[in-house]
């Protein structure tokens, strides 16, 4: 599944493309894709039409369009893709010669497409249908701050506001999220996942994370100390900047930019997808240890129980 970094690839390689334009077109493939909207197809393209887009904001994983008609928002579920068509130009995130990887044929999955004012589309492609896009209502945020990366408006779309700031948004507050660590009984790595206390943060990350603090991921939340806690809120920005850069993590051709371009953060992963191979810290065999149907990649001697 994408996550913060990868979504934010998206979210930066869209804004050139799709802020400031009109959408005049929508085509809606497959119904399945809205299955989060309460209009029919017809009536999802007939609200959209004639909408300027303001903004593309982020909170987690959650991406949204900030339009007059409210927010348009897309989830990119286990295989979302966000695909630009016809366009004059490429974002600036996406045109790295590093990023390696095949551009896929970007029709085939395509559920639903938007056409802009200049002729650009952007197609929602999805293989396995667990993401969608729906229009949704704007609510003032609790703070009273933006709503998400990329957002000036302190609104947020009805549907994510269960959701908690994530590390790169600046109104992040990190003693906050440190205090609604500690406050939990369960292993910290169930702590990472949850959104409601800090967003963005997916099985790849959350193992990334952890190595970096040194902690081991069934450790209860509640014997983490606070200095530990706010290591590993910043342990996880330190982890997703350097994601962010490298376009993200790409293992197949589910997850690629807006260009259809893979990531190439994969390479340098520290803990995810390493289990048996040498720690790159103090060479000792990375160990697996199963968690609630999930893969926990760490390291027996750095990443010690408390």
């Amino acid at each position: 599944m994408p996550e913060l970094p990868e979504v934010e690839v998206v979210r930066r390689g869209l804004v050139p493309h799709t802020v400031g334009r009109t959408i005049t077109d929508v085509s809606v493939v497959d119904p399945r894709s809205l299955k989060r909207e309460a209009r029919s197809p017809e009536g999802f393209a007939d609200a959209l039409r004639g909408n300027l887009i303001s903004a593309v904001a982020r909170r987690g994983k959650f991406l949204w369009f900030e339009l007059e008609a409210g927010a348009l928002v897309t989830h990119l579920g286990m295989s979302g893709q966000m695909r630009v068509r016809h366009a004059d130009k490429v974002g600036a995130a996406q045109a790295r010669a590093e990023h390696q990887g095949p551009a896929p044929d970007p029709l085939r999955h395509r559920r639903i497409t938007l056409t802009l004012d200049d002729g650009t589309q952007i197609d929602f492609i999805d293989q396995r249908l667990f993401g969608g896009m729906h229009l949704d209502r704007f609510v003032d945020t609790a703070d009273g701050y933006a709503g998400g990366c990329g957002s000036d408006t302190p609104q947020i779309p009805a549907c994510v506001t269960h959701i908690a700031r994530d590390v790169l948004d600046p109104h992040m507050r990190r003693a906050d999220v440190v205090a609604a660590m500690r406050r939990r009984r369960t292993p910290i790595k169930g702590v990472l996942l949850n959104q409601e206390v800090l967003s963005g943060i997916g099985n790849i990350y959350a193992d990334e994370t952890l190595w970096q603090a040194r902690v081991h991921p069934l450790t209860s939340a509640q014997d983490v100390s606070a200095v530990k806690a706010g290591q590993l809120v910043d342990g996880a920005k330190e982890v997703m900047l350097r994601a962010l850069d490298a376009g993200g993590t790409s293992f197949d051709a589910l997850y690629v930019n807006v260009d259809g371009r893979s990531g190439y953060f994969a390479q340098s992963l520290a803990a995810y997808g390493r289990g048996g191979k040498p720690c790159r810290r103090c060479g000792k065999p990375l160990h697996i240890t199963k968690w609630q149907g999930r893969s926990c990649y760490h390291c027996k001697q750095c990443q010690r129980t408390a």
